[in-house]
Formats: C-alpha cells, sequence, structure tokens
C-alpha cells in the first residue's frame, strides 16, 4: 500500500531571494532521489516554502523499492572451459564470487562473443529502510547562492553539512510515522542549546503570534493535510500564492482607503511583489504617511527609497502622481497597527531627510565639475579611472553617432552625454542610493538645464537589461533622445565588455566581473531593436564596433577572438529568447561575427521561419554541406577554364546559377529574404543532379580546377545570405 512521505527542514530565516531557486530545487532533487531508489511515487514531489522552512511531499510512495536484477558478465566461453570440458580457474573464480556453482552460471551472447554471466537478483528494501539515505542524499544536492558551515556533519563520510542557514528541526514521516535520522552536531560546538538534530514529527509556528499558549511552541502533525491546517492555526501560511494573494488584497484595499492605488512601478521596475511572500510567513498590509514636503524630491528618489530600501509600496492618485503615503508588508497581525506605522513612517521620515540633504548638497555643483572627481574612483586597475571611462565612452558615443549611425548632427550631443554619464558616481546621492547611478546624473543635467538629448541619454544609458523586444526604454520614454541614448548606451557597454577582455577577464559560470553577459546583451539588444526605437536603417556591423572599442589598448589575438566568441553567445541567447529555431539561428550567425548586423540576421530569421516547411531548400541545405566539405580549403575560385565543362549536368548547373545569381544578390541587397530563400530553394534539382553524376575530384587537375570553381562559385552564393547546412543539423 502507497503512503505519505512529508519532509519539513526548518531553519533560521533564509533569503527571500533565494526561497524561489530552493523551492524548485527541492522538488526535483527528491524526485530524482526517490527514483534512484527505485521508489515508486504516483505524482511529481510538490515543494513549499516560508522564510523558515523548506517543505516537500510526495502524495504515494511504495511501501518498497523495486526489485533489481542485473546480469553481470565473467570471462568469456573460450577462456572458461578446457578442451575437455572443465572450468579454468577463471570460470571457478568468476562462480565463488557470487556463492554459486559453475553449472549455475548462464551464457550470454555479446557482440565480442560468448561470455559467462551470472543474474543477480536484489529484493527491494522496505521504504523506511532508505529513506534515511535518500533524505541525506537531498540535503547534500540543494546548492545554494552562498554556502553556511554551521558545525554540523551526516554521518555518510562526506564531511560537514553546509546549508543555507542553520537547520533547526527537521520532519520526516512515511505514513503518519517518524522515518530516524540525525544530523550531527560537531563536538567542540554542543553543549546545553546546540544539540544533534533529530529527525521527529513536531514543526513549530510562528515566532510571536498565537491563538493560544506560547508563540513558536512545537505542533505535533502526522500527515501533510494536518500539517498544513495545524500550520495555519498558528499563523504560518505554507503556499507561497496565498501569501501573494493576501497581500495583493490587502495592498488594494488600503490604497483605495487611502484614495489611490498602488503605484505601476512596483510592478514595471521592481521584483518587490515578487519578493515580500517571500518574507513573512503570515503577511498584513499597514499604511503609513510621510511629511507632504518630500514631494519636492524627485518621484525616482522618493520611490527608490521606498522599495529598494524600506520595502514599503508607493501609492499614487488617478493621475499616477506620488502621494505623501506608503503601504508595508509586516509578518504579522498587530492589535495595534498604528505602532507599527509610526516607527516605520520614523525610518522611512530619516531617510528622506538624508535624501534631501544629498539632493540640495549635490545641486550645488555641475556635472561638469565632478568629472575630475571620477579620477579618484577606480574602474578597473588595468583599464584606469572612471574618468578614463568617460573619456572613453564620449570618444565612442560621438563616433558611433556619426559613423555607425550617419547622424552628424547628434554627434555632439552624444559625446557631452557620454562624458558626463558617469559623473552622478561622485555625488553624495548616489553613494547612498547606488540604484540611481545613472538616473540621477539625468536628473542633476536635467536640472542644469542640459537639452533633452543630453539627459534622457544619461538617465537611460544603462538600460536595457533584458533581450524582450518591449524591454525599456521604449520608444515613447526616449523621445527625441533616442539617437543620442542608442548610442552612449552602446558606447558605455561595449566599453566594459571589450575592455575587460583586453584587461584579461572573462566570464565563467561563477564570475562576472562588471556583469559583462549581462552589458553584452544590452548592446546586442539595442541593436536587435534599433529601427523600431530610433528610426536608423543604416547597416551597423557589430564586430566593427567592437573593434573601434579595442583600439584604445593592444589586444592579443586569443582574447580576441574569446570576445568574438562570447559576443556571439550573446546574439544567439536573444535570438533563442524571441523564439526563433536554434539551428536557424546558427545558420545566420557567422562564427568570426565578420560583416554580421543585428537587423539584417533578425530578417534572416524571420524568413527562415517562415520557409521551415520548405522541402526543396532544405534538400540544398543538406548538400550544401557536401559543398563546404568539398571547397573548405578552396579560400576563393581558383583559376580555370570553365569552357572544359562538358557533363550534361555541371553545364546544367553552371546555367543555373548564371541566371539565379543575379536575382538571389538582388534579393539580398534589398532584404527580401524570403525571396532569396525561396531562389536559393530552386537550385536543388541542379545541385542534386550534379553531385549525382559529377565526380568534382577528377584526376584531371585543369578539370578539377575548373569543377571546384563551379562548386565554390555555388558556396559564396549562398554563404554570403546564411550558412544554411545549419538548418538541417540535428539539435
Amino acid at each position: 500500500m502507497d503512503r505519505e512521505l512529508l519532509i519539513e527542514i526548518g531553519c533560521e530565516e533564509i533569503p527571500a531571494s533565494w526561497l524561489p531557486g530552493l523551492t524548485r530545487q527541492l522538488a526535483t532533487h527528491l524526485d530524482a532521489r526517490l527514483k534512484d531508489a527505485r521508489l515508486d511515487t504516483d505524482a511529481p514531489a510538490e515543494s513549499y516554502s516560508t522564510p523558515r522552512r523548506l517543505t516537500a511531499r510526495v502524495a504515494k510512495l511504495a511501501e518498497r523499492q523495486n526489485d533489481h536484477e542485473e546480469l553481470v558478465t565473467g570471462p568469456p566461453v573460450s577462456a572458461a572451459f578446457k578442451p575437455e570440458g572443465e572450468p579454468t580457474p577463471a570460470a571457478t573464480g568468476f562462480a565463488k564470487k557470487y556463492g554459486v556453482e559453475v553449472g549455475a552460471l548462464e551464457r550470454h551472447e555479446t557482440p565480442k562473443g560468448i561470455y559467462l554471466a551470472y543474474r543477480v537478483r536484489q529484493r527491494g528494501k522496505a521504504t523506511v529502510d532508505v529513506l534515511a539515505d535518500v533524505t541525506g542524499g537531498l540535503l547534500r544536492d540543494l546548492t545554494f547562492p552562498k554556502q553556511m558551515r554551521w558545525d554540523a556533519y551526516l554521518e555518510d563520510g562526506k564531511g560537514d553539512l553546509v546549508f543555507a542557514r542553520p537547520i533547526r528541526w527537521l520532519i520526516l514521516l512515511y505514513g503518519g510515522r517518524v522515518v530516524p535520522f540525525v544530523i550531527r552536531r560537531n563536538e567542540n560546538a554542543q553543549g546545553p542549546l546546540v544539540q544533534d538534530i533529530r529527525s521527529g514529527s513536531n514543526t513549530y509556528g510562528h515566532r510571536f503570534l498565537t491563538t493560544s499558549g506560547r508563540a513558536g511552541r512545537a505542533i505535533k502533525v502526522k500527515m501533510f493535510d494536518d500539517y498544513q491546517a495545524r500550520l495555519l492555526e498558528n499563523f504560518v501560511i505554507l503556499y507561497r500564492g496565498e501569501r501573494e494573494s493576501k497581500i495583493r488584497r490587502e495592498l488594494e484595499t488600503h490604497a483605495r482607503r487611502l484614495g489611490g492605488r498602488v503605484s505601476g512601478l512596483v510592478a514595471a521596475q521592481s521584483s518587490l511583489l515578487q519578493e515580500v511572500p517571500d518574507l513573512v510567513e503570515y503577511p498584513s498590509v499597514i499604511a503609513g504617511h510621510f511629511p507632504v514636503e518630500f514631494l519636492q524630491l524627485p518621484e525616482e528618489v522618493l520611490t527608490t527609497t521606498m522599495i529598494h530600501h524600506q520595502h514599503y509600496f508607493p501609492v499614487v492618485d488617478e493621475e499616477n502622481r506620488l502621494k505623501p503615503a506608503f503601504l508595508a508588508v509586516t509578518n504579522m497581525q498587530a492589535e495595534k497597527p498604528e505602532i507599527i506605522a509610526r516607527n516605520n513612517e520614523r525610518v522611512l521620515t530619516a531617510r528622506l531627510r538624508d535624501a534631501r540633504f544629498f539632493w540640495d548638497a549635490d545641486r550645488k555643483a555641475t556635472l561638469e565639475s565632478r568629472i575630475e572627481r571620477l579620477s579618484t574612483i577606480l574602474f578597473h586597475k588595468k583599464l584606469g579611472s572612471y574618468r578614463d571611462k568617460a573619456d572613453r565612452v564620449s570618444s565612442l558615443a560621438e563616433w558611433i553617432a556619426r559613423e555607425a549611425f550617419g547622424k552628424s548632427e547628434a554627434a555632439a550631443a552624444a559625446g557631452v552625454a557620454g562624458r558626463l554619464a558617469k559623473a552622478d558616481q561622485a555625488t553624495d546621492m548616489v553613494r547612498e542610493f547606488t540604484e540611481l547611478q545613472g538616473t540621477m546624473g539625468g536628473i542633476y543635467a536635467r536640472e542644469e538645464g542640459q537639452p533633452e538629448p543630453v539627459w534622457k541619454a544619461i538617465y537611460f544609458h544603462y538600460l536595457p537589461v533584458g533581450v524582450e523586444a518591449d524591454a525599456p526604454p521604449t520608444r515613447q520614454q526616449l523621445g527625441s533622445a533616442a539617437v543620442t541614448w542608442a548610442a552612449v548606451s552602446l558606447a558605455d557597454k561595449i566599453d566594459s565588455v571589450a575592455g575587460m577582455f583586453a584587461a584579461g577577464e572573462r566570464p565563467t559560470g561563477s564570475r562576472d566581473p562588471l556583469g559583462l553577459r549581462r552589458q553584452a546583451q544590452g548592446a546586442v539588444k539595442i541593436l536587435a531593436d534599433l529601427p523600431e526605437l530610433t528610426g536608423i536603417t543604416t547597416r551597423i556591423e557589430l564586430w566593427d564596433l567592437m573593434t573601434r572599442a579595442l583600439s584604445a589598448w593592444t589586444v592579443p589575438e586569443d582574447a580576441q577572438q574569446a570576445l568574438r566568441a562570447f559576443m556571439r553567445e550573446r546574439v544567439m541567447y536573444l535570438f533563442e529568447q524571441r523564439g526563433f529555431d536554434v539551428r536557424n539561428i546558427r545558420a545566420v550567425v557567422p562564427q568570426s561575427l565578420d560583416r554580421f548586423d543585428m537587423v539584417e540576421a533578425k530578417k534572416k530569421l524571420e524568413a527562415l521561419a517562415q520557409m521551415s516547411r520548405s522541402e526543396a531548400l532544405r534538400g540544398v541545405a543538406t548538400l550544401f554541406k557536401r559543398v563546404k566539405n568539398i571547397t573548405k580549403d578552396v579560400t576563393a575560385p581558383p583559376g580555370s577554364d570553365a569552357s572544359l565543362l562538358k557533363e550534361p549536368a555541371e553545364v546544367a548547373l553552371a546555367s543555373t546559377l548564371r541566371q539565379a545569381a543575379p536575382d538571389i544578390e538582388a534579393a539580398a541587397r534589398r532584404a527580401d529574404y524570403k525571396d532569396a530563400f525561396q531562389r536559393i530553394a530552386t537550385l536543388q534539382p541542379s545541385v542534386a543532379k550534379f553531385f549525382d553524376d559529377v565526380l568534382v575530384m577528377a584526376e584531371d587537375a585543369q578539370l578539377r580546377a575548373a569543377r571546384l570553381a563551379l562548386v565554390a562559385r555555388l558556396r559564396d552564393l549562398i554563404l554570403d545570405i546564411a550558412d544554411i547546412s545549419e538548418i538541417v543539423t540535428e539539435t
């Protein structure tokens, strides 16, 4: 009979940002461990979490392991018996190993011959005898952004048990009964309050709230339904979705009472609504106010202080203007919420006083006057200070606007914005509120009277941070600053990426200096969406921009090749995230990134997606592999005499190429890639016939050269658009 498995790992408070990933990990690793242990379940494991617990449940788990049967091969029959049929020591030794007679062994036929074999049968153990090993493995499997050593270990010979936070209790119930399991504490750590953690049937409620008795007392449970109900009685909502729904309902209710609604910034610019449910076990919302005089501060300062620093929800009126009020989520149901509100108001008011002081003090000096101060702020030991970076970004932004974009009228503004973009690093406001870097620079530039193309370019230059086509900033937000912003943002990101590779810094799985993946992703996103964001339709080659940025340093060839590979990965990632087939992406994104334009690549991908059902194109793609292989050492069509081509199939292919090439090239020039691919597809019969009837590598050198030249023309014609051989490569 199947029984329920319930596991709860009770901890000190786990950081909210870790909980979603840990909750998923718990279910995934438990399923894997149960499968490895040959324990059948009726459905995947369910997992839940609060700041103080990670919970997993399997509704029906088999009472025993599945029986295990394995055929173990021994010596070959030819070496197992003498000519007269007597077993050799090899046979007797193999039989003795498994405690049987030689006659009990099977003969097993393999590709290498016939071998002696023994079928090992192992009866499955009772589930209760296996769960301790499953639990130990589960605890070892969980990974965390930062691990904590807390003087604990498991008796599995693998040393200390690291975890997110110290474990305080452990529930391990199967069919309502406790399965013995122990987490040992190191001898030096043990004391009256530090003991081994033994599995039991007790969980613990809310630290502060209770309907009767002592808050946080032990609660005995047996089954999951009982466990969930008892937790709720003791002010712990196990389901994260229920906590979030409760928060949303109360936020809406309190905002209406204040005559407003929760600011849309919460959804658009922060993960607050995703984070807060993982900060509390029993959420409740309270309302607070701050002095109306602080509304004179920039809205960005107010919302950053509330959202990022205090985890408060700003309230706006019907016209989306901030009200002098906020909503806070607490981890308790207070009898006198006004007391908590007053304390929150005091904390927020103190922070806003600091912000107002910084606001007033910073505006006494211009951004230009702060440039020299950037010399004292290190960007990278091999790349210099932020002053050095500001000079590079200014020069590169001006070049991008004038040369790459062809917008000479925007070059001067791009140069000014690039020079001032990092100046707010030297302001008091950004030193205290680092989330506002760039944003405050734009605001201070606006206060100084800088034109919109300058101040908005500074304000938005750290964006975008996502690869989605609608990731901010939008064309509407940018207004007349669109071209200037694109130049400055590209210059900043490309300078950082190129500079770090020049300095020998490369992202790894665990290390990414200055968030290079994010910065490279932002750069390719700008280039991919440049027409929509700025109206610029000029061809802009990605590697030309990187080469210009690299010119500031002497960069070894291996670093340049690593940078090419890195940027190609980011390009491919963007297109994958936008739903394009990875085979098509490989076809249009060259390894070298030479002559590569993001907008052009996007158009090619859209055309290939429309041609996905073309059997003719897939046929040409399959044959194109042979074309590439035959001509892989032919860097250019060799000198040859086309008059030597006499075979009907090669004459037909040459004629087809002469007729089709101008139309294919014309379609590519006008960026009608669907038409180009359709015309390439018409080559399939001629190419197939050629390879069926013609031996390209003929013995006669002149004839071979003529045929190679013909195949190379076909190769170059197609490769100039895409390496279509990739579209038939299995993923």
